[in-house]
């Protein structure tokens, strides 16, 4: 799931909500909300707006 996020926010090229990332990948909030977290833990996303995330560079 870390992974399709990932890819998914590369491919938008924008900043992404747990919502919209829900909508877009037809995944359960709860495994989202989970990955969201372990990515936050690792480094590997960052908040440059308000509950929006994007890939660090």
């Amino acid at each position: 799931m870390k992974d399709k996020i990932l890819k998914l926010m590369a491919e938008t090229g924008r900043p992404m909500s747990a919502g919209e990332v829900e909508k877009a990948l037809g995944a359960d909030r709860k495994e989202i909300d989970k990955a969201f977290k372990q990515l936050k833990d690792e480094g590997a996303i960052v908040s440059p707006v308000r509950c929006k995330w994007e890939p660090k560079k």
